[in-house]
């Protein structure tokens, strides 16, 4: 046998036809329709002491893209080859692919002998020859967080309600936005009571009404999938409030109503959407709240029809923050 593949592709044709292709070629070859599938065999495989020599991978995939799934297989595995196959790809794609150590690049549609000729190229490797953890884990107090959404009564006082909110101590974030309420607030503390005070402060304050209140819950992810997300998370290295930043356009919450029994498809394909910067699960698993980036004219409202084109997901709502101070 030449070699274990695992191979991601979301068209059965393909991963039919390239798995018989392979394994006419010598090789042993096991295909997943998408990425949480291909993270959980990777993970059994692993526990089964079985390991894999290559990762062919799609990428534009219905849940996550191939090149976020290259980012934390390297993490993982730095020196397994992977190759990035697409229909769809361009010069930037490529090179994003190509900075990846020990990765490839072909273009659908493809012979077998071509895709067998570019896994040659690669270097050796597998998923046996797993990254070494680079220090020992820090224990870090985790601390709470919850949403504020306020609607303000005597609009004559909306500047000075938001600047006593932006200033007041354990509001980690305040943004006026345009929609059902007029501010939203991100308070963080280090228990809930502490949180329930600051709270309390606000809903005395003059010219206020709290609409709603909610804790921010960890979302109920799969060990694999959990483990999938915080590398993902810790290799980009960089706070939402630095990516909206840094985003052209405009940027707005979203409430998303979903089904809580499908929470970790619906979050994980929600999480690893470019345009949403970041993404927190509320109200039980009833609800995501997060901020969307909108890069350009009808940008915005298509990665809202993407949201709820999203099996599961029930309502999207929009807030557009209003900026109102630079941070």
């Amino acid at each position: 046998m030449k070699g274990r593949v695992l191979i991601i592709d979301d068209e059965a044709e393909i991963r039919r036809n390239l798995t018989v292709g392979l394994t006419q070629e010598g090789y042993s070859a096991v295909a997943c329709p998408d990425g949480i599938s291909a993270i959980h065999e990777l993970n059994a495989a692993r526990e089964k002491g079985i390991a894999y020599d290559y990762l062919v991978t799609d990428i534009f995939m219905p849940d996550i893209d191939g090149l976020k799934i290259l980012k934390v297989i390297k993490v993982q595995y730095p020196d397994l080859p992977v190759l990035v196959i697409t229909g769809f790809g361009d010069e930037a794609l490529k090179m994003t692919a190509l900075s990846e150590h020990n990765t490839g690049f072909l273009d659908k549609p493809f012979e077998i002998e071509d895709l067998v000729k570019s896994l040659e190229a690669l270097a050796p490797g597998s998923t046996r020859e797993a990254a070494g953890p680079d220090a020992p884990a820090e224990v870090i107090r985790e601390s709470v967080s919850a949403y504020l959404t306020i609607r303000i009564t005597d609009p004559a006082r909306s500047m000075d309600v938001f600047n006593e909110l932006h200033s007041m101590e354990g509001v980690q974030k305040c943004e006026a936005v345009r929609g059902d309420f007029d501010i939203i607030v991100l308070a963080q503390g280090e228990s809930r009571e502490e949180i329930d005070k600051i709270f309390e402060k606000i809903g005395r304050m003059d010219a206020v009404e709290v609409t709603s209140m909610s804790a921010v819950e960890r979302p109920k992810l799969d060990r694999d999938v959990g483990e999938f997300v915080k590398i993902y998370a810790q290799a980009m290295k960089q706070p939402s409030q630095v990516k909206a930043a840094m985003q052209p356009g405009t940027v707005s919450y979203v409430i998303v109503d979903i089904d809580p029994n499908a929470i970790q498809q619906i979050f994980t394909t929600v999480f690893f959407i470019d345009e949403v910067l970041f993404c927190d699960v509320i109200d039980g698993g009833k609800k995501l709240v997060g901020m969307i980036t909108g890069g350009g004219v009808g940008r915005k409202s298509k990665i809202l029809e993407k949201l709820s084109e999203i099996d599961g997901v029930f309502r999207v709502r929009e807030a557009t923050v209003i900026k109102l101070i630079e941070d």
